[in-house]
Parts: C-alpha cells; sequence; structure tokens
C-alpha cells in the first residue's frame, strides 16, 4: 500500500486482523485433504516471529501429517479407549466456578446441540470426547511442548505461539482447533513421539480444511463484552 498514509494502512492492517479472528473458530471436523507442506511452513514462519519471555522462543512443535497422523491418530485412540489413567505434564483447573464454569457449559452444551447430542446423555458425551483423540480426522496435528525448566512463562509463551499459530493458518484457509484433552496422556504422547523429560506437553493443534458441512462446525462461541474483563485505572 504504498500511496497510503500510514493511519489508513493501520487501520486497514486492524481490519483484517479483526476479521481473521472473528471468524475463526474451532473446527471440529476436517476433510481429509492434506495441507501443502509450502502452506504449512508459512503458517510455521508467521508463528515462529511470537513475541516470548527473554526471546526465549521456547516452543517446540511434533508435527504430523500423513501415516505418521494416521499411525498416531490409531494409538493415542486406542489407548484413549482403554480407560488408561490420566497423566498431565501441566496440571489442569483446579475447579470452574461462577462465570468459568458458566462459559465452560455453554460452550459444551453449544456443541452437544449442534451435533444432535440431548442433555444427560452421557454416551453421546463420551463419544463426542472421544473425537478429540481421532483429531477430529484432521489430516495433520501440532503438538506444543514447552521447557519444563524455564517454569510457566515458557507455557505462557506456548499460548502466544498457539494463538498466532491458528489465526496464521485462518489467513490460508486453513481451519484449526487447540486441544487441551490430548494433555490428558502425556506420558504417551512422550512415547509415541519421543518427546524427551524436559519437554512438557502443552497441547495438540489438530489442522487442515473444515468439512463445512458438518453440524460440529454449524456452532460459535460468544465472547465477553470488555466491561467484563477490563478494569480502566486513569488516577
Amino acid at each position: 500500500m504504498p500511496n497510503q498514509s500510514p493511519v489508513i494502512a493501520d487501520t486497514l492492517d486492524h481490519q483484517a486482523l479483526d476479521r481473521l479472528m472473528s471468524e475463526r473458530y474451532s473446527c471440529r471436523a476436517f476433510l481429509p485433504q492434506p495441507v501443502p507442506e509450502e502452506t504449512i511452513r508459512k503458517i510455521l514462519t508467521t508463528a515462529q516471529k511470537t513475541a516470548s519471555w527473554n526471546n526465549m522462543q521456547s516452543w517446540g512443535v511434533h508435527l504430523t501429517s500423513g501415516e505418521g497422523t494416521e499411525r498416531f491418530r490409531k494409538a493415542l485412540s486406542e489407548h484413549a479407549a482403554t480407560g488408561a489413567e490420566h497423566r498431565r505434564d501441566i496440571p489442569g483447573p483446579r475447579e470452574y466456578a461462577g462465570v468459568y464454569l458458566e462459559r465452560r457449559r455453554a460452550c459444551g452444551f453449544g456443541l452437544y446441540n449442534a451435533v444432535g447430542v440431548e442433555r444427560g446423555d452421557k454416551v453421546g458425551y463420551a463419544r463426542q470426547t472421544g473425537r478429540n483423540f481421532v483429531f477430529f480426522d484432521a489430516p495433520h496435528l501440532a503438538v506444543i511442548t514447552c521447557e519444563e525448566a524455564l517454569g510457566p512463562y515458557s507455557a505462557v509463551d506456548c499460548g502466544g505461539y498457539v494463538a498466532n499459530f491458528m489465526t496464521a493458518a485462518a489467513s490460508l484457509g486453513v481451519a484449526s482447533i487447540a486441544q487441551g484433552a490430548l494433555g490428558e496422556y502425556a506420558d504417551f504422547i512422550h512415547d509415541h513421539l519421543g518427546i524427551p523429560d524436559t519437554r512438557q506437553v502443552v497441547c495438540g493443534i489438530s489442522f487442515g480444511y473444515p468439512d463445512r458441512d458438518h453440524p460440529a462446525n454449524s456452532f460459535r462461541t460468544d465472547r465477553a463484552d470488555l466491561s467484563e474483563v477490563v478494569t480502566w485505572v486513569n488516577e
């Protein structure tokens, strides 16, 4: 945009970013078509620009494609189906309370309503939960790890990386979903992918091209008003 003023350019850049973040959603049904390696490299290159604590860039990515995805999908789903004990590297929430419980329920019931699972249908709940461990049929999975010795801020940096990865993917027409559920079997993931004990499994990102006709992709979550999260300190 060489002939535009900086103000106009900044406004257009913000509009593009806001549109991508508004249109991006957690995709829970993918087409089998793989994403070209060139496109994946573009996503990774953009995500690598994520800001981090002291520029540590401590995130690590194990990325599966083709037979690598299929072997992992089969192995992890079979492991989860055995009722294996959950062993996270990073503890999950201690509790969901207040507005956080409300938002969690709204998200869950929105998904269940979209896929036709009635409230109280525990078999249906379990079936939908199990979709996590086949990566919602995505052709690719990125397992994100942080450096254990660097403490919580390494995981925080990974959160920024995950957000930027998914936004970069959306800019290229690639859908994605961040999956904390995969962390429930961190020990299994370590073994399967050869991840050293010095790394902690943060989450997975399943990605690919969306199945737009699947009901799981028909619902959207909302976002809290700024007044609920921002405290202005002006004096």
